[in-house]
């Protein structure tokens, strides 16, 4: 992995800590899907093993983050992101559409890759019974 992989792959997990990003770890496949519980200044990732509650300190270059590909956006989600999209306006009054950090914050909650980590290999598609978001 990249140092650019590394730091991108970082900076998306960080997004996400707040809304219980999840976890394989190359290095511990025995221990199945993990939670990052935190990162440290250094880079460092604390997660945590669902299956046996057992906290650790894995790699950057061994984990990869599960999350939605843009593509699998359902028609209500559809909606209810252009809505957030087409709400925001900046302090001038212009309109800003596609660069608010509210939509960011919606797509990082609702686990979609919009860094196309999928596709470089740096996070694996999401299954379908994985996040609360996906049970409605």
């Amino acid at each position: 992995m990249t140092q650019e992989d590394k730091e991108l792959l970082l900076k998306d997990i960080c997004a996400r800590l707040l809304y219980g990003v999840k976890v394989l770890d190359n290095s511990h496949k025995d221990y199945g899907v993990s939670k990052i519980i935190n990162i440290g200044f250094d880079g460092s990732i604390l997660v945590d093993n669902e299956m046996d509650d057992i906290q650790y300190y894995p790699i950057i270059d061994d984990i990869k983050p599960y999350l939605r590909p843009m593509g699998s956006m359902t028609g209500e989600e559809k909606k209810e992101f252009h809505h957030i999209a087409s709400l925001q306006r900046n302090y001038l009054g212009d309109d800003i559409f596609y660069t608010h950090w509210q939509m960011y914050d919606w797509l990082n909650k609702n686990m979609f890759d919009y860094r196309g980590l999928i596709e470089k290999g740096l996070a694996l598609v999401v299954p379908d019974d994985m996040y609360e978001i996906n049970k409605k």
